[in-house]
């Protein structure tokens, strides 16, 4: 069963031209367009991810990876392309497009079906709600309207990500880097998503709270089953907690395969230098 499915997802910032696909990407090795001066941040993407599996995307700073993931999140709008998630389909059953959704339906696939976690904890935790509101406000989006249940989940997703369940009704700003990253990933998992995407989600955390957080997501992915997109430019991440691996490059998909072979016998010349200049 297919999770997520991607064709031709381009997203060019600027005006653009007829020629901004043609004439960047990692053949050209500029993501500029020397026409209009427009820049392809994601070019003619096509990916497919089944249920469980987990992908992770690496690349240098610029290769667009981030991009990618935000389109799929609908955090940007791309300019072109279909994004197809499990359970989003109009009143004759039929696939919907995502980057066609409205206020109502992004709501719904935020609040049912994907996840964000992102780098900066700020940008996915509500900072004037307690550790439990916070997970509340998700809980209580995904359709859950009593108290007591929506309290009880917020105690055991606290659990699950080993923050005290008695600091419940503390704000964010009163816990570590690392504890609110916990908070967030609680929150993201508590309406039970298809599709977890994780935007760098270990930069900047000690390493010991790096691992930490990694085994933790590891094993609740195991326990709950849903699928996971990965952006991370630490190969050490990706190696940890992918099953495939794509490296992108100006925008374009250079390597795509299984994550022990991109690591260990890299095929493409940028992923040999990736692979040899990180490890």
């Amino acid at each position: 069963m297919k999770v997520l499915e991607i064709k031709n997802l381009s997203k060019i910032f600027g005006n653009g031209c007829p020629k901004c696909l043609e004439e960047t990407g990692s053949f050209t090795d500029s993501s500029i367009c020397p026409h209009c001066n427009s820049v392809v941040g994601v070019n003619q993407i096509n990916l497919e991810l089944k249920k469980g599996e987990i992908l992770g995307i690496v690349g240098e700073s610029g290769s667009g990876k981030s991009t990618l993931l935000q389109l799929i999140y609908q955090d940007q709008k791309a300019s072109k392309g279909e994004i197809f998630v499990d359970n989003y389909f109009d009143e004759n059953g039929d696939k919907k497009n995502i980057i066609d959704a409205n206020l109502n339906d992004l709501n719904y696939l935020r609040n049912k079906l994907i996840s964000m976690i992102y780098q900066n904890p700020r940008l996915g935790l509500n900072y004037r709600f307690s550790a439990g509101g916070n997970i509340a406000e998700k809980v209580i989006g995904s359709g859950n309207k009593y108290y007591e249940q929506i309290r009880d989940k917020a105690k055991f997703f606290l659990e699950k990500t080993e923050i005290p369940v008695s600091r419940i009704d503390d704000y964010p700003d009163k816990f570590s880097g690392g504890q609110q990253q916990r908070i967030q990933i609680s929150k993201a998992l508590s309406s039970n998503p298809k599709l977890l995407l994780l935007d760098e989600p270990t930069t900047g955390l000690d390493l010991s709270v790096q691992a930490k957080i990694l085994d933790l997501i590891k094993v609740l992915q195991k326990e709950i089953g849903f699928s996971m997109v990965i952006v991370s430019h630490d190969l050490g991440v990706i190696k940890h907690l992918t099953d495939i691996t794509v490296v992108m490059k100006n925008g374009q998909i250079v390597e795509k395969g299984l994550t022990d072979q991109i690591l260990e016998d890299p095929q493409h010349p940028y992923t040999q230098l990736l692979v040899s200049s990180i490890l």
